[in-house]
């Protein structure tokens, strides 16, 4: 793992659990929390609550208070994560707020949210857990700082379910990984300590309704967003949409079109082709196609959202048909910029999978909702920790499949 040096000086684990931890209620709460910690940062090889509870304490009652903090005490996670989220701005110079997905494989359906799902990335169908996750990323790192646990309709219409996995009332509705998404960012607006940054997410394997939700949902709220979208997405084009005002000419007098048909040679006269040169000027000339254009689609709840986007993709050096479109906010912004926000998943991504190899994010053995929520909060704070520091937990015990006990 890559070490920052974004302080002069160490912090010790005591000082920053005290800081992150200090809104728990009562003290043993910020004891565990701390030791929970300490036993991510030394455990080698499987990170269990027994092996953390041996790796911090001779005692043979550690084990079990660990566990009991950890699935069964009844503490609030949320401000633990504000006060997450106001550290890490304090020690990096975030860019984006990025939402990006972990996909937690698990043996047996009793864990909260657990389903079956197929993965284009493997082309395989797994047993899984998916947390939805808002990442602050800067242009060379990203930091977990709030998750969503997506609770398919299996669950959220099984009432003993809900009930055996303590999932409160609030979050037993059925909700979409875009809704979840919205959810984050307004929850990340409410705590943050700076202005609002660009929105980062890819939502291209859920197909161009989830893209269009969270688009709408985005532009709603005010919020700048450059979001990976299908091909099939729908879009009405054309260079006159940058002055153009809503009530001169209706969506339905012109041309809906695929995205993708935009970036084909006979649609040239709507496409602008520019050569952008990469963020840093390292590396060669990128090819960019774009295009303005705006979504015929209303919003969830029948809103309209007239507002201009540009659609662009990178040309690839040996083919005719780009690899990923995106569409964005920022009309006015230099493509580099813009080019640049889109690398931030890939921070995100490489968090996500530090934390699964070397973090324990995999390793929770609890089924109820509050567990891998107080689980997801402890990991995320931890690699925080140790992403400032330059540390890294040993793994030790030869390699593990990523998959959760």
């Amino acid at each position: 793992m890559t070490a920052y040096a974004l302080t002069t000086h160490r912090t010790s684990v005591p000082v920053f659990a005290e800081r992150i931890f200090e809104c728990l209620p009562r003290a043993d709460q910020r004891r565990w929390a701390q030791t929970y910690m300490q036993g991510l940062l030394t455990t080698p090889g499987k990170k269990s609550v027994r092996n953390l509870a041996a790796a911090v304490s001779a005692s043979p009652a550690a084990s079990q208070s660990l566990h009991q903090f950890v699935n069964a005490s009844p503490w609030d996670w949320m401000p633990v994560r504000a006060e997450l989220t106001r550290w890490a701005e304090q020690q990096m110079a975030p860019r984006a707020w990025v939402i990006s997905q972990a996909v937690l494989r698990k043996r047996g359906e009793h864990s909260c949210g657990v389903h079956r799902r197929f993965l284009p990335s493997t082309g395989r169908s797994v047993t899984c857990q998916v947390g939805v996750g808002m990442f602050l990323s800067s242009y060379d790192r990203a930091q977990p700082v709030d998750w969503r646990l997506l609770l398919p309709g299996s669950w959220a219409k099984d009432p003993e379910r809900r009930e055996r996995t303590r999932i409160p009332a609030e979050a037993a509705g059925p909700r979409t990984v875009e809704q979840h998404a919205l959810d984050l960012v307004d929850t990340l607006w409410d705590v943050s300590g700076t202005a609002p940054l660009p929105v980062v997410a890819d939502l291209d394997a859920l197909g161009a309704t989830s893209a269009t939700a969270l688009v709408h949902g985005l532009a709603l709220r005010g919020r700048d967003f450059v979001v990976a979208v299908p091909d099939t997405l729908k879009v009405v084009a054309g260079r006159h949409l940058r002055v153009q005002r809503p009530q001169q000419r209706g969506d339905g007098q012109v041309p809906v079109l695929a995205a993708r048909n935009l970036f084909e040679f006979e649609a040239g006269g709507l496409t602008r082709m520019d050569k952008v040169v990469p963020w840093g000027d390292r590396g060669r000339h990128i090819t960019v196609m774009s295009s303005f254009v705006r979504l015929p689609q209303t919003g969830p709840g029948g809103e309209r959202v007239h507002r201009t986007y540009r659609l662009f993709a990178v040309r690839p050096d040996n083919g005719r048909r780009p690899v990923q479109l995106w569409l964005t906010s920022l009309t006015h912004a230099r493509m580099e910029s813009v080019l640049a926000l889109t690398r931030t998943l890939a921070h995100a991504d490489e968090s996500v999978r530090e934390m699964s190899e070397t973090f324990g994010l995999l390793d929770f053995e609890g089924r109820s909702f509050p567990g891998w929520h107080h689980h997801m909060t402890l990991v995320s704070a931890t690699y925080g920790y140790s992403t400032l520091q330059g540390t890294h937990p040993p793994t030790g015990g030869g390699e593990r499949m990523l998959v959760a006990a």
